[in-house]
């Protein structure tokens, strides 16, 4: 279970047996904090109740250490070392786990055993930016950070849960609790579960519990204490707190740089490490040779004017290209985030010269920056000033002609070049949109790949997070922004964004930081008034306006483009033949869970020209790309390295 987890942990390994309890503990290293071997793992409290084993970094681990020296510090001992799993342990030890998980600040999976009252606690860290899968089978119960340590133990029934192929198909990922499988969860963020010796030999998953959830009482009531507040203020709090964040993150044994693609949050996190560093941050970027989708131009300005030691290195269609056979194996779990290509290509980049690296992840789900949300707004505003039974005629009239019958009119109407602009997928889109009776569902209008994904999938009638959506109830009622901002918060950035950059960048040993990310700072931008969020039209007014007292505003003022690469134009030319072969009538027929006649069609569109229908194929084709390994795995032994 550990040895095929070696990539994320190349340093060092080990495990721990206690056969009275029935028990076994794993860990691979990779060495950031006291490099010695005074960090190995799993480790023993120095009270010998506790054993841990432990994933992640806990950033103001100096300042819990703090605290506890007095009570730890003897004449006869003290620290063995200096590592912050020491320090994690030890306040698990002093004040109890759910305590101790209030103090940490950082990003985490860990177990911890506690041999005085016989109990095992899992938890995860707030945001959820390392992963931890469980389940139990026959009495065992399982865990480990990737899905492959479980299935070495061949203990698990490997059923495919056909609701996570529906969920996969409409967001491009699977959205925890659901794994691929039916028999194994993935732990919510902000989670924690106990489980009794008493209790581990039954067949039921216990239930993780939340230890931590944004506290929407406290932050409406701190948003109007900030409505009238000074703007200039406002600027000043943020910029103090990112600079906290990212002074406790720059702590490293290990050398340490930063993803920069010249955008407003990387370009942040860069001018705040720069700002508080005494020698030249590494910066490193990718950039492609298509310029459409080149943003090396950008970071590389941005590096100059900072003074970073900038690497910058421009990938070739065909380095790209030989990546996207190895996803299956890089993510383990079907994943179609396309720009999860450039992802591992920055991070195998960075990894040649340093082993952490700081990004800019969550700036837009936390400031409003996602192009969507504006106009989701928009729209929201727009309809809603028509009552409910207007828009579902509007919708019905919409959808009283299928996705097929309304492309062949727009295309009898419309010039070629607004087919890829509108098409019956998207009037079909609007529909749904309109006849939405509430904001949770318009936000799972505008965020579907696949509006109706039982209607490819076999065996599902409707997929269940359709419905489940409903249940996360966002208490902050202050209109569709504040509800796009929670779901994301929620499904998107664990599920979707934290899993593509933590397999991408441990695939290749190498630690991504997100300062953006630490809970206080989550707290503070869900406090913010929306007039320090959104201006004129456009979001992340706080953050640029932060950026700005570092970086000109010239250079990284530019229309949003994303993280991405021509997946449209590969899948007609150089990933033909690989895309063909996967979504070939009998491949799709032979595993069984896609219906042929659907797939083909939008194959065949694609292929066409008069439609892009990549979004669509690419969750396709990574289950399908995913599944084959998987079965061919079987075939071998059943085994997976």
């Amino acid at each position: 279970m550990t040895n095929c987890l070696a990539h994320r942990g190349p340093d060092d390994g080990g495990y721990w047996v206690d056969e009275l309890a029935g028990l076994a503990l794993g860990h691979r290293r990779l060495a950031i904090i006291d490099l010695s071997p005074q960090g190995h793992q799993p480790m023993h409290s120095r009270c010998g109740r506790f054993t841990i084993t432990f994933n992640g970094e806990i950033y103001n681990y100096l300042e819990i250490r703090g605290k506890l020296d007095d009570e730890l510090r003897s004449p006869t001992g003290g620290w063995h070392g200096h590592s912050d799993t020491e320090v994690a342990l030890a306040a698990i030890s002093a004040f109890g786990i759910e305590r101790a998980l209030e103090l940490f600040v950082g990003m985490f999976a860990l177990a911890v055993w506690d041999r005085e009252t016989r109990s095992l606690y899992l938890a995860r860290d707030r945001i959820g930016e390392k992963p931890l899968y469980y389940g139990i089978y026959k009495g065992v119960f399982l865990f480990a950070s990737e899905l492959r340590s479980i299935r070495q133990t061949q203990l698990v029934d490997l059923e495919i849960d056909r609701d996570a192929v529906a969920s996969l198909l409409r967001f491009g990922y699977i959205p925890a609790p659901q794994s691929i499988y039916t028999k194994i969860r993935k732990m919510p963020a902000g989670s924690l579960i106990t489980l009794c010796s008493r209790e581990m030999e039954v067949e039921t998953l216990p239930e993780p519990r939340r230890y931590w959830a944004l506290n929407y009482a406290q932050q409406a009531a701190r948003r109007m204490e900030l409505l009238d507040t000074n703007f200039q203020l406002l600027i000043d709090e943020l910029d103090l707190a990112l600079r906290r964040s990212i002074k406790q993150q720059m702590i490293s044994d290990v050398p340490l740089g930063a993803f920069l693609s010249g955008g407003i949050d990387s370009s942040t996190v860069v001018a705040l490490m720069q700002a508080q560093s005494t020698r030249p941050v590494r910066t490193f970027t990718i950039g492609f040779l298509e310029e459409a989708y080149d943003e090396s131009v950008y970071a590389r300005a941005v590096a100059r004017h900072l003074g970073t030691d900038h690497t910058e290195y421009i990938v070739t269609p065909q380095q790209a290209l030989e990546v996207i056979p190895l996803l299956p194996e890089i993510y383990d779990e079907p994943f179609a985030d396309s720009s999860q290509v450039p992802t591992f290509l920055v991070a195998r980049l960075t990894r040649q010269q340093v082993t952490v690296s700081l990004s800019g992840d969550g700036g837009d789900e936390l400031f409003a920056g996602y192009p969507r949300y504006l106009f989701g707004q928009r729209l929201s505003s727009l309809t809603g000033l028509f009552p409910l039974s207007a828009r579902r005629a509007v919708a019905g009239a919409l959808g009283a002609l299928t996705p097929a019958t309304w492309d062949r009119i727009l295309e009898a109407l419309l010039p070629k070049r607004l087919l890829q602009a509108i098409s019956g997928q998207r009037l079909q889109r609007l529909a749904q949109f309109l006849r939405s009776g509430s904001l949770p569902n318009m936000y799972m209008t505008l965020v579907s790949q696949w509006q109706e994904p039982s209607e490819v999938v076999i065996g599902v009638e409707h997929d269940r997070y359709a419905s489940v959506i409903e249940d996360y109830r966002c208490p902050v009622q202050d209109g569709f922004l504040d509800v796009m901002r929670y779901l994301d918060l929620m499904l998107y950035l664990p599920d979707d964004i934290l899993v593509k950059v933590d397999r991408a960048s441990m695939r290749v040993g190498l630690e991504a930081r997100a300062p953006m990310l630490d809970h206080r700072i989550v707290e503070l931008a869900w406090a913010l008034p929306h007039h320090a969020l959104v201006r004129r039209g456009e979001g992340k007014q706080i953050l640029r306006e932060v950026l700005y007292r570092y970086v000109p505003k010239n250079l990284v003022e530019r229309p949003k483009r994303g993280f991405a690469m021509p997946m449209d134009e590969w899948l007609r030319g150089p990933l033909r033949e690989w895309a063909e072969d996967l979504l070939s009538a009998n491949a799709l027929k032979a595993h069984g869970y896609l219906r042929a006649d659907v797939v083909l069609k939008m194959w065949k569109e694609h292929l066409s020209g008069t439609h892009n229908r990549q979004p669509l194929l690419w969750s396709i084709l990574m289950f399908q790309a995913w599944i084959a390994r998987e079965r061919t795995a079987a075939r071998v032994g059943g085994g997976d390295s």
